[in-house]
């Protein structure tokens, strides 16, 4: 088996991925119920910047090659919004939790589906719009709107998934003439200018046991992009992205076990049913790339 077509290996990079990416979800929690989230966001962006330029710096041609892009807006317009959904994200696992908001932002790879074609060109199919249309029934349960107890705070992670899902169509559109390299080298250091310019100006006095929270953070960052790397360098994206959902279970559980959370019958069921959409949504589009 080729190293670049090892699925196996892909998924358990994918799983771990997953795990890593729920603990960092799980510290944002309660690092941001603590302190300000840009603040938060902003150090987390500091670690991941040094991340990526020490990885750019160790390949072939440096930063300068890194660095070097055919469509350096998008490229700036990606990184400031994938540092602003990072803030938008965070600010509902405060409100809403980690259960709920995983449940709702698990919709964003309906919403790539559903904009790949007026953004990218891309043919959906009539199945394919069938199962976004399931998944957002399956969002709809979540929200229970027009029923008395909608919280209006249940946008939170719908707006981080639509944010996020536009990020994902920038990039893959970048991806016809940068590298993925340099995509990631534009993410980390355009977030990170940005979150400054932002952050510095609510700064607030952590304490000795918090910045241990807080490196742990940055570290389970730099792990979890680390993995996803090495995941899509063994296998093809579309066999190990179904696993990427991984992160909704594990991330519910460390709401439900760490932050007392309750999974309640109607977030259960529409997790349910936007999974199902994502996952069947995806395996469509494998089949059709393999058809190509």
């Amino acid at each position: 088996m080729s190293a670049g077509n090892n699925t196996r290996l892909g998924i358990a990079f994918m799983i771990a991925t997953s795990v890593v990416f729920a603990g960092q979800d799980g510290i944002s929690r309660h690092l941001a119920g603590e302190y300000n989230v840009y603040m938060v966001v902003m150090i987390r962006y500091w670690f991941f910047a040094a991340f990526v330029i020490t990885i750019a710096s160790r390949k072939a041609g440096g930063i300068v090659a890194a660095a070097r892009t055919k469509r350096p807006v998008i490229q700036m317009t990606r990184g400031a919004l994938l540092a602003a959904e990072i803030c938008v994200m965070v600010t509902g696992f405060t409100i809403l939790g980690l259960v709920e908001s995983h449940a709702v932002f698990a919709a964003y790879p309906l919403l790539v589906a559903a904009l790949s074609g007026p953004i990218l060109g891309e043919r959906v199919g009539w199945r394919r719009w069938v199962a976004i249309g399931v998944g957002f029934v399956g969002v709809l349960f979540i929200l229970k709107p027009g029923l008395g107890v909608f919280n209006p705070a249940a946008i939170i992670p719908l707006i981080a998934a639509i944010m996020f899902a536009t990020y994902g169509l920038l990039t893959r559109y970048v991806a016809r003439d940068d590298t993925t390299a340099t995509s990631f080298f534009w993410t980390g250091t355009v977030g990170a200018v940005g979150m400054t310019a932002v952050g510095l100006w609510f700064w607030e006095p952590m304490t000795g046991s918090d910045w241990m929270w807080m490196a742990a953070l940055c570290l389970t960052g730099s792990l979890g992009h680390w993995l996803l790397i090495r995941c899509y360098e063994v296998a093809e994206a579309s066999a190990v992205q179904p696993f990427a959902y991984f992160q909704l279970v594990f991330g519910a559980a460390l709401g439900v076990s760490v932050f007392d959370e309750t999974i309640a019958p109607n977030v259960a069921l529409g997790a349910a049913l936007v999974v199902a959409a994502g996952l069947f949504t995806l395996w469509r589009e494998r089949r059709a790339a393999n058809a190509a």
